[in-house]
């Protein structure tokens, strides 16, 4: 089992785009759809693999660009420790005061580490100054517990 790290910042309405943020059903819509169903599902299906967006099930990371991984870690420890660090280069630009809290985010580090040693996959959201937003995530691989049919990015 090792761990994959992502990282996104970019303008909250972008990342407000669910629909690019799922993965596309597997059956496009039937014939005779509304033409804006059949282009949105065109466009999901050809964006979600190759798009930066976060996915909004943690694990579907692993389907994204390898370009995307921003370190691997076998030990959790070393991967929470990344997240710690993004934490704390981000936390300037915290929208609220409430989220530049040292003692919470030391938390919320501690939190990852033990969620990853367990198997689990570590998704963190911050809104930014400007409106922007960040989001951290720590992806566990081979397998993933979620959804253990997707394959590591860097195997």
């Amino acid at each position: 089992m090792h761990h994959h790290a992502y990282l996104w910042t970019g303008p909250k309405a972008r990342f407000d785009d669910e629909a690019l943020r799922r993965p596309p059903h597997p059956d496009p819509p039937p014939a005779g759809s509304r033409p804006e169903l059949v282009e949105r599902y065109r466009q999901v299906a050809a964006e979600f693999r190759t798009s930066d967006l976060p996915p909004l099930e943690t694990a579907y990371w692993l389907v994204k660009p390898r370009s995307l991984v921003r370190g691997t870690w076998e030990e959790a420890k070393e991967a929470a420790a990344w997240l710690g660090e993004r934490l704390a280069e981000y936390t300037p630009r915290f929208a609220t005061q409430a989220d530049r809290d040292t003692a919470r985010l030391a938390r919320l580090v501690d939190a990852a580490a033990e969620r990853l040693r367990s198997g689990a996959d570590v998704s963190y959201g911050h809104y930014l100054e400007r409106p922007s937003y960040l989001s951290l995530a720590v992806v566990t691989c081979s397998p993933n517990r979620a959804l253990p049919q997707l394959a590591c990015p860097c195997a």
